[in-house]
């Protein structure tokens, strides 16, 4: 089992599909629980939602392991992203649910965590950096958009309904404000979805560790609620009807991305 599915676009967007993946190795299996095989928290349907994506002038970058294996959104040293908040590890130890997923005595030791980066996550944050000094050397800039998705109400991490469509910039500190209200403006243009810039969401390892503007990376977030695209409870069925119009919405959206350009790129910026 590849780590990863890539695609090679040739615009300047690269899409990263972080916990999009299901596959559990057979050593990693056999130490979970029963809560832990289900692989409940997975960002599921994500790669048939973003159906476009095969017909796009995108890169694509999607995990095929779990992320119960590993969380390639979360930094290699498991320093926290929210201070102060609720979150996963990097190899998860409790579901979304606060229910164990490995049994007693099976968790995995700091040995198998290094194990697991050298793995499972150096690989494939290798391959996102180096695909974005592609794209800037090509285009003068990048822009990489780290795609999600959660259930609509998870109260371990926040109280009551989510927004549907949450984006996230590390407060302005990871994208060009510009592209930021452009996808926020669009995605509410219809009135179809509430939408959100920087709230609960603000944007995770991913997101955080490559937007640089002013070295034209820049890297946004989305994370989307599950109940407008599939059931979001087992067996997490995806509504077809509904993902077709949530399917519109991102097309739209990345549009945008790959036409956006900045004011003054790399490639255009005064010696």
């Amino acid at each position: 089992m590849e780590i990863f599915n890539f695609k090679q676009g040739s615009s300047p967007l690269l899409v990263s599909i972080p916990h999009s993946g299901t596959y559990l190795p057979g050593a990693i299996a056999n130490l979970l629980t029963d809560t832990g095989k289900k692989i409940a928290d997975t960002d599921w349907y994500l790669n048939e939602v973003y159906d476009s994506l095969g017909e796009s002038d995108a890169t694509v970058i999607s995990a095929t392991h779990s992320r119960y294996v590993i969380d390639l959104n979360r930094p290699s040293d498991g320093a926290p992203l929210y201070e102060g908040a609720p979150e996963t590890a990097l190899c998860p130890l409790h579901s979304f649910a606060g229910e164990p997923l490995y049994h007693r005595g099976n968790e995995p030791t700091a040995t198998n965590i290094q194990e697991r980066i050298t793995q499972y996550w150096r690989p494939y944050h290798d391959r996102v950096s180096v695909t974005l000094d592609r794209l800037k050397a090509e285009h003068g800039f990048a822009i990489l958009w780290d795609a999600h998705s959660i259930r609509s109400r998870e109260p371990m991490f926040f109280e009551g309904l989510l927004p549907d469509l949450n984006f996230g910039s590390n407060d302005g500190r990871s994208c060009d404000a510009d592209l930021s209200a452009q996808l926020v403006s669009a995605a509410g243009h219809s009135g179809r979805y509430s939408v959100v810039l920087n709230q609960r969401f603000k944007g995770g390892y991913i997101t955080r560790a490559y937007g640089d503007p002013a070295q034209n990376i820049h890297s946004i977030q989305l994370e989307m609620t599950q109940k407008n695209y599939m059931v979001e409870s087992p067996p997490w069925v995806l509504q077809a009807d509904i993902a077709a119009e949530l399917s519109l919405q991102l097309h739209e959206l990345l549009n945008i991305a790959i036409k956006w350009r900045p004011a003054v790129s790399v490639a255009q910026a005064p010696v």
